[in-house]
Formats: structure tokens, C-alpha cells, sequence
């Protein structure tokens, strides 16, 4: 990514273990006590049950060696230390290999509702239990294997559906509409707004998700719902590809969102 970050991340000591400072801790403290209130009735049931398996503490930032024995025992899955910002290589390489990105830094006060590069807390709170789910885990470990063979220009087609599912996706349940994208439950303004009358909310179709365009830097337009999360397992078994190859020949739906100001970039 040719974006750079002004944050950096932390590097492990010679035991493996990052050297949080108090004020750090306190603010992943804030961040969790406040995010855990606002997702109450909106989480799904399997980032809940995720939570508790990977036995997420709420004073202090994790250590990774922590997740990893909860991730390898549930799923098979780890978490790996990587800088601020990494490029699509190497995120599809790590997702190919059942090992999650986790930039080791978390944000400053100053940012505390909003940063625009995904920090420790957005990775843990956000992702993390998610992966502790065996369909999840498949989808985001085939998602990865595919972006890593893939063309450039067919990346940018693959990006879109981790947006809509692992990011920002949402579920249709027997109790209503409930969350298990990392982007909104990291997010105590995105996770009220999905609940606001103001986005569309459509099932999810993959065809029409490979075709729908997204902005990082706003409350998303748009949202795609699938069922069960079984559904994205039995996505991880279609031919994505021909998908992709398809969304190509048709060509994007028109954007729901205004267009990014060049000035301001």
C-alpha cells in the first residue's frame, strides 16, 4: 500500500512479549468497556461465544501468544505481528497460511473514536473471535488463497467481497439483524448507524458484492446479509473466480457515495 502510517508498531522483546506502556493499556481498556456496551443486542452469537473463547481481557492489551493458543486449539488459526500498514502481498500470503495480521500498535488518545489504519484494537476486538468460528475461519483462509494467486487487477474485485463479509458484513437472524463484521463491531459510530434508517441493507448476493464499490473514510452506503454464518462457508467453496471474471464482463454498479474530493488527497 503506498499509504504511510504515523504510527509504528511495537516489536516483540527477546521472551516475545510486547512492552505496553499504562497509558496504552488504559486505552485499550476504554475502548473495550465502551465498544462492549454499544454492541449489546448486536453482536451475533458466534462473535460473542468468540469473545469468551478467546478470553479476551478487557484491562490490559493482549499478548499474541495468548490468542494464538486459543486460535490454533479452536480453528487452527494464528495471529501475526506485522507493521502499521502491510501490502495486499503480504496480507493474502499471511491469510493463505491461517495467520491473521495484527498491526502491534494501538491508537492515541487524540484518535480514540477514529483512525483510518486498523490499530491493535480494531484487529483483537474486531477480528479475533470471529476466527475462532470454524466457517469463518474457512472463508477468510480460502479468501486468502485465492487473493494470493491472484492477478493485480482481480485483487481489487476479491477486496470488495472481504469488505462486505469480514469487515462490514451483517446477518439476518431469527432475532433480528445482527453483526459480525470487524469494521462495525470496532466501531461505536458505524455499529449505531447499521441501526439508523439510513443505509441499504441488501442480502448478499457475490455477483452483485464483486461489483459494488466502497470507501474506506465513510459510514457505509450499503451493506450486504447473509443468514447463517454458515453461508460463508458454503461461499468458500463456489468458484469465486468465475465470479470475479464475471463482475468484470458487467462492470461496476454506480457508486452511493459521492467522489473522494482529489484536492483533499
Amino acid at each position: 500500500m503506498a499509504k504511510s502510517s504515523k504510527y509504528t508498531s511495537k516489536q516483540p522483546n527477546e521472551q516475545g512479549l510486547i512492552e505496553w506502556t499504562e497509558e496504552e493499556n488504559q486505552i485499550w481498556s476504554e475502548l473495550v468497556a465502551r465498544q462492549l456496551e454499544c454492541i449489546k443486542g448486536k453482536a451475533c452469537d458466534e462473535y460473542l461465544e468468540g469473545l469468551q473463547k478467546i478470553n479476551l481481557p478487557h484491562d490490559r492489551i493482549p499478548q499474541l501468544h495468548e490468542l494464538n493458543e486459543a486460535l490454533e486449539r479452536e480453528t487452527g488459526w494464528q495471529v501475526a505481528p506485522v507493521p502499521a500498514l502491510i501490502d495486499f502481498d503480504e496480507f493474502f500470503r499471511l491469510l493463505a497460511n491461517k495467520q491473521f495480521p495484527v498491526a502491534t500498535f494501538i491508537r492515541s488518545r487524540e484518535e480514540f473514536d477514529y483512525l483510518q489504519e486498523p490499530d491493535i484494537f480494531h484487529e483483537i476486538f474486531g477480528h479475533c473471535a470471529m476466527l475462532t468460528n470454524p466457517a469463518f475461519a474457512e472463508f477468510t483462509h480460502k479468501y486468502g488463497q485465492l487473493g494470493y494467486a491472484a492477478e493485480k487487477k482481480d485483487r481489487v474485485y476479491l477486496a470488495r467481497l472481504y469488505w462486505f463479509t469480514v469487515e462490514f458484513g451483517l446477518m439476518q437472524t431469527k432475532d433480528g439483524l445482527r453483526i459480525y463484521g470487524g469494521g462495525i463491531l470496532s466501531s461505536p459510530g458505524e455499529t449505531q448507524y447499521v441501526y439508523s434508517n439510513e443505509p441499504e441493507i441488501n442480502p448478499l448476493e457475490v455477483l452483485d458484492v464483486l461489483r459494488t464499490p466502497y470507501r474506506i473514510d465513510i459510514m457505509q452506503p450499503l451493506y450486504y446479509t447473509i443468514n447463517a454464518i454458515d453461508d460463508l462457508f458454503d461461499i468458500s467453496q463456489m468458484d469465486i473466480m468465475a465470479q470475479v471474471r464475471k463482475a468484470k464482463e458487467l462492470g461496476l454498479f454506480e457508486p452511493k457515495f459521492p467522489p473522494k474530493n482529489k484536492l483533499a488527497s
